[in-house]
């Protein structure tokens, strides 16, 4: 394995160390309480997810966990090929690594409470956008890369 790959995946670790130790923070900070307001626009909440994004299957009769466990963990293992495959692409695997990380931060969360933790909740106008966390938001923001890359023009050399 090269160092870039074991590089990649060490960043992937370090997100999802932050990810378990600010929904760890949240658990015990916001179990039992209401909202926090934060701004006009943020509060804190504790929010046990077992959907998908979106609260996507969240009202399903539990048989979702292991679907998404599965989709998570194949998800993983493709991502760990690719990174070991193309480690000099540096916007492909950073897009990778944050995606990796959050498939396992996310991962992490069924396996031991059997439901993805979501404490950030922004809103506006009486509209909230659904709860994520640090996960949540490495996953985007790895598949927004994953676009830029796609659409960028390559050099022909």
């Amino acid at each position: 394995m090269s160092t870039k790959t074991i590089g990649w995946l060490l960043l992937s670790a370090a997100i999802v160390v932050l990810d378990q130790a600010t929904k760890l923070i949240a658990v015990r900070s916001l179990a039992g309480s209401p909202a926090i307001e934060v701004t006009s626009f943020f509060n804190l909440v504790l929010v046990y997810n077992p959907g998908a994004a979106f609260s996507f299957l969240a009202d399903g009769a539990g048989w979702q966990r292991g679907l998404f466990v599965a989709i998570a963990l194949v998800a993983s293992v493709w991502i760990a090929y690719l990174l070991h495959r193309y480690p000099h692409q540096r916007l492909f695997a950073l897009a990778l690594a944050l995606i990796l990380a959050g498939a396992v931060g996310n991962l992490i969360d069924r396996l031991l409470v059997g439901a993805v933790i979501d404490f950030l909740d922004f809103h506006a106008f009486g509209y909230h956008w659904p709860a994520f966390n640090v996960a949540d938001s490495a996953i985007t923001c790895g598949a927004v890369l994953l676009v830029w890359d796609a659409l960028r023009p390559r050099s022909k050399h």
